[in-house]
């Protein structure tokens, strides 16, 4: 055995890891004599022999169109958004470093007598030491738009720590520049294969930290120990084959290869693009190069933080085809993968495209999927500022999910992990790791990804509000958010105040309070603009200037501006109800850019409840609030962000006009040749015998025969939409019986379906219907199983929260007590005869005639004669 601290002769590994660190060192830039100096003055001292700055990036970049103003040029005035960094801004002061330093400094030897952190702080839990990073990038985003030295000096405290963290590794049996709060050999386990959490993730949270002390506060130690790091994952990934790589990148990374091509953009040094470009993900970027949505399945923050990287990418090599798949990403789910808030998400799942509200639960929109899809759109404006769309959406969930995270009544700005959107769900304190959806998260127990996100997104606010023009040879300044502010142009020597009451109000006043100069003011006519509203206006020193403003773009006015000019904007809002996409009779309602929701104190709520949009009226003396009549009643609606600590409703049901009665779709099944089936009402397109299907003469019956293995027929989508009430019924010949086996399932997925199997494990049939969100499923049972061998006729009646099946024309089960009702269902993109939406049901082997799908729950005679018709 080895003698402690003795090392085993190095691997073949070992030795080319230590020969590519040697290389990825040696090709690091000189850094600079003297450092940026911090906001209190001081300078960082210089590394011994230090003669030179590192370079400032090679020629022919592509230059973004608009750059943002440095945060320490703009300072947010009274409002929500200040009010909620001021909140963060306390925790950052308050948290304990030497806590979050625990893990760092036990995992290379050093002494350390704090307290462990809970949550995903905690020392037995993989992800250990990503807050950290989170912490660094918050303390300079609040130190840089502040300007407190007591941001810095934190920080300062902390880089120090860390700095002798890592010049400890070696001694702990650790390559020299590695910094973690884990083991180095999780990557070893990651290389060989393993799926360990997320360890490239934990570090680009750490990276980025120091990048950002750098880069706002000066922080020249930060510098070095980020340059150690990045080294040392150049070493670290140098060795891997192209394969072996790829393999590394299907366990969450974070957004390595955003941190490290934004460290090239800083220095000049071709290695870190080098290290940068192998974090690209083929899996992802490949189908969003071809157009092609492939994200079903995926989890969403991972390959959003993957997309962000690819606008550096494109910055520091010029390759176009980075910047389309950042744009294809981001249309996609913007237009595609959207809630009504404007998060994306379920179960951290993105859905297929355009299922929405098929997919509601109390885990959708996890909110560090804001936080990154808020960085692209960003990031993507710099480069088109012609496209408003960015900043519409940047708006609406800045709004209602990022300002909505966090508790107001919390001292320390603690945040959500998700933003629930099935009825019922609420915010509410507070919990570690694995507490309720909705809880908020804690000084020491939580540590969530989205506590740290929240540190970030609340000391940022103003990062966004105005741009600029990159050059000075057309100069322009972008308004680009509606909130209470002042920036400060130095260029320029201008400084432009914006009072506003939006979105409580419609009004916006931009003056300038200092300088004069010539430039276009370009600002942001937002997509919610209530259009043809003869209110809207633009007017410059009180007279009007003329331009149309058209939702959806930017206004410009330019002129030489002097101190005193002011331009006043009325953005008339008006109530708009959005359907969902997947299904139009479930809508949300936005007033101007907020989303407002029902209030519901403690009161449980099963499924959505129904609203009559027609009684919609605004609460006297309330700019933002608003009242209606649903199934249990007039419910409150306010902004969505205001409602903390209970119950709320965002998606509502829409009881569309009663049609005439009559059959929806009748699939005969017995065209009796080819593989396609028609709808007889000429409503829907054809339908498709699959797997083991095929026609089947039983004396003078034609029918669809199923082999019990993989025979089924699908139907089109949409079958069941905007029914209210309906009955579904089928001729079946069941000719083996199995627990699951379906006769129809319509439906999306495994948690939203109408279905009708022939028994269950019980021994019964049963009919049952489920939406997404719903905690148990509705259903209705038979005395037994369908009959075997022989045809029988089944059908089911749904109306007004009542249940009946029926086998050959008599009654055999009733649920009189169903909380949900067909309506819910939508346009169903899975439907099926002889399937279920669960891939590990069996198939139904037997036989299948006249499916018929009808608007109205049929009485109890009329199903009679169905059956023997």
């Amino acid at each position: 055995m080895p003698a402690p601290h003795s090392r085993p002769a190095p691997s073949r590994r070992q030795v080319l890891f230590t020969a590519s660190a040697a290389a990825a060192t040696a090709a690091i830039p000189v850094v600079p004599a003297t450092a940026a100096p911090t906001a209190s003055g001081a300078a960082t001292p210089a590394l011994p022999g230090a003669t030179s700055s590192p370079p400032s990036g090679g020629a022919r970049r592509p230059q973004a169109a608009a750059a943002a103003f440095p945060l320490s040029a703009v300072r947010l005035l009274d409002g929500p958004f200040l009010a909620n960094m001021r909140r963060t801004c306390a925790y950052l002061l308050f948290v304990d470093p030497d806590r979050l330093l625990h893990t760092f400094r036990l995992n290379v030897g050093l002494p350390s007598a704090a307290e462990p952190c809970g949550g995903w702080e905690a020392p037995d839990v993989q992800l250990r030491g990503h807050t950290t990073g989170h912490l660094l990038s918050a303390l300079a985003q609040a130190h840089a738009n502040t300007g407190e030295s007591a941001y810095a000096d934190k920080a300062r405290l902390l880089v120090s720590a860390l700095a002798e963290c890592q010049r400890a590794a070696p001694a702990a049996g650790f390559h020299r520049g590695y910094l973690s709060a884990f083991p180095e050999s999780v990557f070893d386990q990651l290389e060989a294969g393993g799926k360990p959490w997320a360890p490239y993730y934990t570090l680009h949270k750490i990276m980025a930290g120091l990048l950002d002390q750098y880069q706002l506060s000066g922080n020249r130690e930060a510098f070095d120990v980020l340059l150690d790091m990045a080294a040392w994952r150049e070493a670290r990934t140098a060795p891997l084959s192209r394969e072996r790589m790829q393999s590394v990148l299907t366990v969450e990374f974070g957004g390595m290869n955003d941190v490290l091509a934004r460290l090239h953009l800083e220095t000049g040094d071709p290695v870190h693009l080098r290290t940068a470009v192998r974090f690209d993900h083929d899996a992802l970027y490949a189908p969003l190069a071809a157009g092609r949505d492939e994200l079903a399945g995926r989890h969403a923050n991972t390959e959003i933080a993957k997309v962000v990287g690819a606008v550096p990418a494109y910055e520091a090599t010029g390759d176009r085809r980075y910047l389309d798949i950042a744009d294809a990403f981001w249309t996609t789910v913007v237009r595609h993968h959207l809630y009504a808030i404007g998060g994306n998400s379920n179960q951290e799942l993105f859905g297929p495209p355009d299922e929405i509200a098929s997919r509601l639960s109390e885990v959708t929109c996890e909110n560090c999927n804001s936080y990154n899809m808020l960085k692209l759109g960003r990031d993507l404006f710099r480069h088109d500022p012609e496209r408003a769309e960015y900043l519409d959406h940047y708006e609406w969930a800045l709004y209602n999910q990022m300002l909505a995270e966090q508790d107001p009544d919390s001292a320390h700005g603690f945040v959500t992990y998700y933003t629930g959107l099935w009825a019922g769900s609420r915010r509410e304190p507070k919990g570690g790791l694995g507490s309720a959806p909705g809880s908020y998260s804690g000084d020491y127990d939580n540590f969530s990804c989205d506590h740290g996100t929240g540190l970030e997104t609340h000391t940022k606010f103003a990062d966004t509000v105005y741009f600029r023009t990159a050059g000075t040879r057309r100069p322009a300044l972008y308004v680009n958010l509606f909130i209470p502010s002042e920036v400060r142009w130095d260029e320029l020597g201008v400084t432009l105040r914006q009072e506003t009451d939006i979105p409580t109000g419609d009004r916006a006043r931009l003056t300038v309070t200092r300088g004069e100069a010539r430039f276009a003011l370009r600002i942001r006519v937002p997509g919610w603009l209530a259009a043809g509203d003869g209110r809207a206006a633009l007017t410059v020193n009180g007279r009007h200037a003329g331009a149309r403003l058209q939702p959806g773009t930017y206004t410009t006015v330019t002129r030489h501006w002097r101190t005193g000019d002011r331009v006043e904007l009325v953005l008339p809002r008006t109530p708009v109800w959005r359907p969902a996409p997947d299904n139009p009779h479930v809508k949300a309602l936005s007033y101007g850019p907020l989303v407002l929701a029902g209030t519901y104190g403690d009161t449980p709520l099963a499924t959505l409840p129904a609203i009559r949009p027609d009684t919609l009226r605004r609460t006297p003396g309330e700019p933002t609030r608003f009242t209606a009549l649903t199934d249990g009643g007039r419910v409150s609606l306010r902004p969505f962000h205001e409602i903390h600590h209970q119950r709320y409703n965002v998606y509502w049901s829409v009881v569309p006009p009663r049609p005439a009665a009559g059959d929806v779709a009748r699939y005969p099944l017995d065209d009796g040749s080819g593989t396609s089936v028609a709808d007889r009402t000429g409503t829907f397109a054809d339908g498709s015998l699959a797997g083991g299907a095929a026609w089947h003469t039983d004396g003078d019956t034609t029918a669809v025969a199923l082999d019990g293995r993989d025979g089924h027929v699908v139907l089109p989508a949409g079958l069941p939409a905007g029914l209210a009430e309906l009955t579904v019924s089928a001729r079946v010949r069941v000719d083996t019986l199995a627990p699951s086996v379906r006769v129809f399932d319509l439906g999306y997925s495994k948690d939203t379906y109408l279905f009708l199997t022939a028994t269950t494990g019980a021994g019964r049939a049963r009919a049952a219907l489920k939406i997404a969100g719903m905690e148990t499923e509705d259903f209705v049972d038979a005395t037994g199983p369908l009959p075997l061998g022989r045809w029988t006729h089944v059908a089911l009646t749904l109306a007004g929260g009542t249940g009946v099946l029926y086998v050959d024309g008599t009654e055999t089960g009733r649920n009189a007590a169903m909380v949900a009702g067909p309506l819910l269902l939508g346009r169903t993109s899975r439907n099926y005869i002889g399937r279920s939406q669960n891939s590990t049901h069996p198939y139904l082997h037997g036989a299948v005639r006249d499916f018929r799908l009808h608007n109205r729950a049929l009485s109890a005679d009329q199903v009679r004669r169905l059956a023997q018709g």
